[in-house]
C-alpha cells in the first residue's frame, strides 16, 4: 500500500519541529490528525518511528532511514517538478529576501547560482539583518527567521531544524582546557552577542545565561572569533557544520546539551496575500529541500 504525499509531508513536519503540537501549529491541523498519519505510515512500515516521551520525540533508527529515503524522494519529485516548470511560464520580477548574515553566508549564496540558472527571470535582492524586519516597512516580500515565530499576521513555512553547537577552537581548548560541565564555564572566556538576551542563553538545564568576555550582534563575527581562538561560542550547526568536520571548531558539553528549545526552528515568513506569491513559492521550494542545516 502506498503512503498518501500528505501523511509524508505531516511526517516530516515532525520531525522539523520536533513534535507532533509543534507540527499540528506549523501545519494548521489538529493533533490528533498528525497522530493519525504517523500511525498510518507505523502500521503500514510495520516499525515504530519514534522513540516517544513526555518531553519530546526521537527518530528511531529505522524512522530515521525512512525519514531520509522520504527527503531523498521529495528531492528527486522537486527536480523533476521543476524541469516541467522549466519549460513552461517561469516567474519573473524582482524577489527581495531577507535573513541574517551567517545564513546568507553559509546556506544562500552556495544556492544562488543555480538557482539564477534554474529561474532567470526572478531578480533576487538579498539583503541581512540581524534581527527581525518588519516585511512592509523594508519592502521586504520574504524573510528567513530563526527561532520561534511570534507575529502571527505572517504566513510561515517550516525550513527545518538547525542544533545548537557550544564550540571552542582547538587552540583556545589546549591552552584553557575543555569544560567538563555547565560549572566550568565560569573559568572560561565566553564570547556572547550585543543583544536579544536569547542568544545567551545557552541550552544547558538550569542554565540562565553566560557574562560574555566579548560581544557582537552579527553571528558570523562570533564564528570567526571562535575560531580564531578568543574563546567559547553558541552558534547554530548552518553555519559551524563545516568547521566541526574540518576540524577548526571542536563541539563542547554534548552530554548536556538541551534540543528542541524553539531556537533550533528556521522558518520562511511573508505575507499570504503577496503579489509575488509565485516568486515566493519558487524560492522557497528551490532552497528548502538543498539546504544543509
Amino acid at each position: 500500500m502506498l503512503t498518501r504525499s500528505d501523511d509524508l509531508e505531516i511526517l516530516l513536519t515532525v520531525v522539523d519541529t520536533g513534535g507532533f503540537s509543534a507540527a499540528a501549529q506549523t501545519l494548521d491541523i489538529q493533533v490528533a490528525r498528525v497522530s493519525r498519519s504517523v500511525s498510518k505510515i507505523e502500521k503500514q512500515l510495520n516499525v515504530s518511528l519514534f522513540n516517544r516521551t513526555t518531553r519530546r520525540v526521537e527518530l528511531t533508527d529505522e524512522g530515521r532511514r525512512f525519514v531520509e529515503g522520504v527527503r531523498q524522494g521529495l528531492k528527486h519529485i522537486q527536480q523533476t517538478e521543476n524541469d516541467v516548470i522549466s519549460s513552461q511560464d517561469l516567474p519573473k520580477g524582482q524577489l527581495r529576501v531577507d535573513a541574517a548574515s551567517p545564513f546568507i553566508f553559509h546556506q544562500l549564496v552556495p544556492l544562488i547560482q543555480e538557482f539564477h540558472q534554474e529561474y532567470p527571470d526572478i531578480q533576487l535582492e538579498l539583503t541581512s539583518n540581524e534581527g527581525f524586519v518588519d516585511l512592509v516597512e523594508k519592502k521586504t516580500d520574504l524573510a528567513i527567521r530563526i527561532g520561534e515565530l511570534a507575529d502571527s499576521s505572517l504566513q510561515a513555512r517550516a525550513l527545518g531544524k538547525s542544533s545548537l553547537y557550544m564550540v571552542a577552537s582547538l587552540d583556545y581548548l589546549a591552552r584553557r582546557g575543555t569544560p567538563k560541565d555547565q560549572a566550568d564555564l565560569i573559568n572560561h572566556d565566553c564570547i556572547g552577542f550585543n543583544g536579544p538576551k536569547i542568544l545567551n542563553q545557552w541550552p544547558l538545564k538550569g542554565f540562565k545565561s553566560i557574562n560574555p568576555i566579548m560581544t557582537s550582534s552579527n553571528g558570523e563575527t562570533v564564528r570567526q572569533l571562535a575560531i580564531a581562538g578568543n574563546g567559547i561560542a553558541c552558534l547554530s550547526g548552518f553555519m559551524v557544520k563545516k568547521d566541526l568536520e574540518a576540524g577548526r571548531l571542536i563541539s563542547i558539553l554534548e552530554e548536556e546539551k538541551l534540543i528542541n528549545t524553539g531556537r533550533e526552528q528556521i522558518q520562511a515568513v511573508y505575507y499570504k496575500s503577496s503579489s509575488v506569491a509565485k516568486r515566493i513559492t519558487a524560492f522557497i521550494d528551490f532552497i528548502q529541500v538543498r539546504l544543509t542545516l
